[in-house]
């Protein structure tokens, strides 16, 4: 009662090779190969940002001005 045996698989096979054909197969492979590897790129370069310190913890000098005092200087 657990996990997939070998006679699980043999049936997904077979389904599979139903369902799409043989011809369409390496091209499904294929595609599911590449959404795989974009995935874990995806998730490579999430745990680099998370790494990386966050633009709102640097501290920024500066001075504050009147807005008004702006205007008439303008």
């Amino acid at each position: 009662m657990g996990g997939i045996q070998g006679w699980h698989l043999v049936i997904i096979v077979i389904l599979a090779l139903l369902l799409f054909g043989a011809p369409k197969l390496p091209g499904l492979a294929r595609s599911v190969g590449q959404s795989l590897r974009i995935f874990k790129s995806e998730v490579r370069q999430m745990k680099d940002d998370d790494k990386a310190p966050a633009a709102g913890d640097e501290t920024v000098e500066g001075k504050i001005v009147d807005p008004d005092r702006r205007e008439n200087n303008a």
